[in-house]
């Protein structure tokens, strides 16, 4: 007689050992429950907690793209800014030669 075996996914596994974690279900319930010996349960605890550090390098990678891509937001809204100021001072540039030539045109006419 061939027992077929068991396959659990990694979802189904990472709730397993959260229940026993986090929510303080004993192995020996938890494998009961399951059908399974309670070293596999250890097993999946032990390579959760080796892996734990992952999770804290790619929080950090995370972080560094954010400041790199702020950084660059930064940049974009600088140049955009610097443009608008040097498209802002030729406009007053343009308007205070108008002015000029109207206050001109005006006392040429007399109206001044």
């Amino acid at each position: 007689m061939s027992k077929n075996r068991r396959s659990f996914t990694a979802l189904q596994k990472a709730d397993i050992v959260r229940r026993h974690l986090k929510d303080k279900v004993p192995v020996s319930t938890l494998a009961e429950e399951l059908g399974i010996q309670p070293t596999q349960v250890y097993q999946w605890v032990a390579m959760l907690l080796e892996q734990a550090n992952r999770v804290f390098e790619k929080a950090d990678r995370q972080t560094t793209a954010a400041k790199r891509a702020q950084a660059k937001v930064d940049e974009l809204r600088a140049q955009q800014v610097k443009r608008l100021e040097e498209k802002l001072a030729c406009k007053n540039e343009v308007i205070a030669e108008l002015m000029e030539e109207n206050v001109k045109a005006k006392k040429a006419n007399g109206d001044l």
